[in-house]
């Protein structure tokens, strides 16, 4: 039987080929085939997880709140070091010094990245600002690097991005942005999670995970990936961070 794996859209590009390789190295460790696909945007990876057709999947928080849930996934790890920041940004030149120059009419540009946007608009709270008063003005694109393009293009005045894939851009795009706030949260993160029809073998996929970086091989597919090692998660910190996005949504 072939599994079927996928990746939360709001991964960067440059980590495209590491997830591939990563999918080589968990098929032989595993010995079972599994099929990595990748959705180039959220609602087509949504319609894949209704329909039961993804049995792997390294999930933002505000999907894996969902695949728990209701599909009964477990998460199993998740990447050491890193967690969900947002940053608020601006062009380089923008007259906007703080979030609290923001005026209403301004134009925003995100992705569709859930828990993101949401981290977002809370950092924009300062400003008197909320979706409801910005809809109108509101644009998403498919990916952090457009958000940055609309921004140096003067098509949009603030843009929202995931802190790791602000840091993923271009040199010379994050010399032309300016940071206006970043969250301090620490505790919503991505993680791997497992669906039902591999239960069976929850215990030696995280044990598999967790053992990565011993070898020198294993090593260079965390390289490729962007991740230092996976740790584990337990029960109770996914639950925390569940009942905490349900919190501020």
């Amino acid at each position: 039987m072939t599994y079927r794996m996928t990746v939360s859209p709001d991964f960067t590009p440059e980590h495209i080929s590491g997830w591939y390789i990563f999918n080589t190295w968990f098929q032989k460790t595993l010995g079972t085939g599994i099929h990595l696909e990748l959705y180039d945007d959220f609602d087509s990876q949504r319609k894949a997880i209704e329909q039961d057709e993804i049995d792997l999947i390294y999930a933002n928080p505000y999907d894996a709140s969902m695949l728990i849930r209701e599909k009964g996934f477990r998460a199993l790890a998740r990447p050491a070091g890193k967690s969900d920041e947002a940053i608020v940004a601006v062009s380089a030149d923008a007259p906007v010094q703080a979030v609290e120059d923001l005026q209403p009419g301004m134009r925003l540009v995100s992705t569709a990245d859930p828990d993101i946007n949401m981290i977002g608009m809370i950092l924009l709270e300062p400003a008197d600002l909320d979706a409801a008063s910005m809809q109108a003005n509101m644009k998403q694109v498919d990916s952090y690097p457009l958000v940055a393009q609309k921004l140096l293009r003067g098509e949009a005045d603030v843009g929202f991005f995931l802190k790791d894939a602000y840091r993923d851009l271009a040199q010379l795009t994050r010399r032309n942005l300016r940071t206006l706030v970043e969250s301090q949260i620490d505790v919503i993160h991505h993680a791997l999670l497992v669906g039902p029809a591999l239960a069976s073998r929850q215990d030696e996929i995280h044990d598999a995970l967790i053992a990565m970086g011993e070898d020198a091989r294993s090593r260079g597919v965390l390289e490729a990936m962007g991740f230092e090692a996976w740790v584990s998660i337990s029960e109770e910190d996914v639950e925390f961070m569940i009942d905490l996005m349900d919190t501020l949504c």
